[in-house]
C-alpha cells in the first residue's frame, strides 16, 4: 500500500505540469488567430492597401481577360500605319510593325504577370521546404542546406539568368523556361527569411509544450511552427513577384528573355529602345504599365508585412 501512495505523489506533479503546458499552447493559437484578424481589419483601414489592391485588381483581370479592355487584335498589323502616333482611333499610337499598341499593352500583361506568379510560387514552395527543415531540425542539416543556400545566393541572379538563357535556343525561351531559371537563382533570400522566422518560433513556449506532450517532429512542424512562421515570407513573397516583373521586362530587354512571338511589356521595351528619339510613346506605355504594376505588388506587401508584424504596431 505504501508503494502505491508513492507512486501516485510521483505522478501528481507530472500531470500538473502538462496541463498549464496544453493550455499556454490553446492561448497561443487563439492569439495567433486574433493577430491575423488584428492584422486583416488593419489593411482594410490602410489606404496604401486599398490603393494597390485596386492596382492588382486591374491588371490580373487584363492579364486574365484582356478581350474586357479592348476588341482589336493584337497580332493584326500592317506596316502602312508603322509608328503613328496616339489618337483616337490608336490610342497608345502603333508600333514598329504597325500594330495596335494599346492591345499589345494590354495583351503584354499575361506573360509578364504569369512569370512573376509562377517564380514567385515556385521560389515560395522551395523556401517554405527548406528553411522549415533547416530552421527546425538545425545542426548539420541546417549547416548543409545553409551552405547550399549560400552558393546558389553568392551568384547575382541576373547575371546566373543571363548565362543560362543565352544557352538556351531562342525558340525555346518562353514563360516556363524563363520562370524556370528565375526559381534556380532566386529561391535562397525567401529561403533565409523563412529559416530565420522558424527559428524565432522553434523556440516558443507553446512548441516546447507540444515537445512535453509527446508531439512529433512533423506534427510540430505542421500544426505549430508553419502556420506561425509564415508571416513574413507571404509579405516577402507579394514584394517578390513585383521584383519578378521587373527582372522579366529587364532579361527581355537585354534580348535573353521571352522571345517573339509571345507578347510581354519586355520585348515593347526592347523593340522600343532603338526609336526613343522618334516614336517615344513606344517606350512610355510599358514603362508605365510595368511601373504600376510593381509598385502595386511591392506596396502590398510592404502593407501585409506591416500588419502581421506586431512589432511594427507599436
Amino acid at each position: 500500500m505504501s508503494e502505491m501512495f508513492k507512486a501516485e505523489a510521483r505522478t501528481e506533479p507530472i500531470d500538473s505540469t502538462l496541463e498549464p503546458a496544453a493550455e499556454n499552447g490553446r492561448e497561443k493559437k487563439v492569439e495567433e488567430a486574433s493577430l491575423w484578424v488584428d492584422a486583416w481589419r488593419s489593411l482594410r483601414k490602410n489606404p496604401w492597401f486599398i490603393i494597390s489592391a485596386a492596382l492588382l485588381l486591374i491588371f490580373l483581370t487584363m492579364a486574365i481577360f484582356p478581350q474586357l479592355f479592348t476588341n482589336n487584335d493584337p497580332r493584326e498589323c500592317l506596316l502602312s500605319r508603322s509608328r503613328q502616333d496616339p489618337s483616337g482611333e490608336h490610342w497608345f499610337g502603333t508600333d514598329i510593325q504597325g500594330c495596335d499598341y494599346y492591345s499589345r499593352v494590354i495583351y503584354g500583361a499575361r506573360n509578364s504577370i504569369a512569370v512573376g506568379f509562377i517564380v514567385a510560387i515556385g521560389t515560395f514552395i522551395i523556401a517554405v521546404a527548406v528553411g522549415l527543415v533547416a530552421g527546425f531540425f538545425g545542426g548539420w542539416v541546417d549547416a548543409v542546406l545553409s551552405r547550399i543556400t549560400d552558393m546558389v545566393f553568392a551568384v547575382p541572379y541576373i547575371l546566373g539568368a543571363l548565362v543560362f538563357l543565352n544557352a538556351l535556343p531562342s525558340d525555346v525561351r518562353g514563360v516556363r523556361e524563363v520562370s524556370l531559371v528565375l526559381i534556380v537563382f532566386m529561391w535562397p533570400t525567401m529561403t533565409r527569411l523563412m529559416r530565420g522566422s522558424v527559428i524565432s518560433v522553434a523556440h516558443s513556449e507553446y512548441v516546447l509544450a507540444a515537445r512535453a506532450l509527446g508531439a512529433g517532429p512533423i506534427t510540430i512542424m505542421r500544426r505549430h511552427i508553419l502556420p506561425n512562421s509564415l508571416g513574413p515570407v507571404i509579405g516577402y513573397a507579394t514584394v517578390f513577384t513585383g521584383i519578378i516583373i521587373g527582372a522579366e521586362a529587364t532579361l527581355t530587354f537585354l534580348g535573353v528573355g521571352l522571345q517573339l512571338p509571345s507578347i510581354s511589356w519586355g520585348l515593347q521595351l526592347s523593340d522600343a529602345k532603338d526609336f526613343l528619339q522618334v516614336a517615344p510613346h513606344l517606350l512610355l506605355f510599358p514603362v508605365i504599365f510595368v511601373g504600376l504594376t510593381v509598385f502595386a505588388f511591392m506596396t502590398m506587401g510592404d502593407v501585409i508585412r506591416d500588419a502581421i508584424d506586431p512589432k511594427a504596431k507599436k
